[in-house]
């Protein structure tokens, strides 16, 4: 059984481990902590069986949102773990008067802009040569939340 939860403090271990698994450029432990306490932020965990499995990192001002970090593990993707994140985030966000969400995405990655168009996110523009390891675009999206 799958449940989406606020990130805890013990958690910091298991996402760090994740980061690690699934992008170039990890955020470390410490970078993981301070955003924790960030009053700025809201932290989800998706859990399968006591394991986690996803998380996602949610920055705020006002009325925007950046969705900064969202990663599920290899072994679980495409199992319906980065959509039960999503609704969350967004319910979150509908709670908090967030009314815009924002995110940047490797231009090369075809599979995640694919998801995000399927979650009602359009593609705004473009950063070059905002990805370091190995440097790349990123491709701004962002939809009505």
């Amino acid at each position: 059984m799958q449940s989406i939860r606020e990130m805890t403090k013990e958690d910091l271990e298991g996402i760090a481990a994740l980061e690690g698994q699934i992008f170039s450029d990890p955020w470390t432990r410490q970078s993981l902590l301070d955003t924790l306490f960030e009053k700025q932020a809201f932290l989800l965990v998706a859990e399968r069986d006591g394991r986690i499995v996803g998380y996602s990192i949610v920055y705020f001002v006002l009325e925007e949102g950046e969705l900064v970090r969202i990663a599920v593990e290899d072994s679980c993707r495409c199992q319906g773990v980065g959509h039960a994140l999503f609704d969350r985030i967004e319910q979150i966000c509908r709670e908090r008067g967030i009314l815009r969400l924002m995110l940047d995405v490797r231009e090369s990655n075809e599979i995640a802009r694919e998801f995000y168009r399927k979650r009602g996110f359009l593609e705004d523009g473009v950063r070059k040569g905002f990805y370091e390891c190995p440097r790349e675009n990123a491709i701004l999206m962002s939809k009505q939340v």
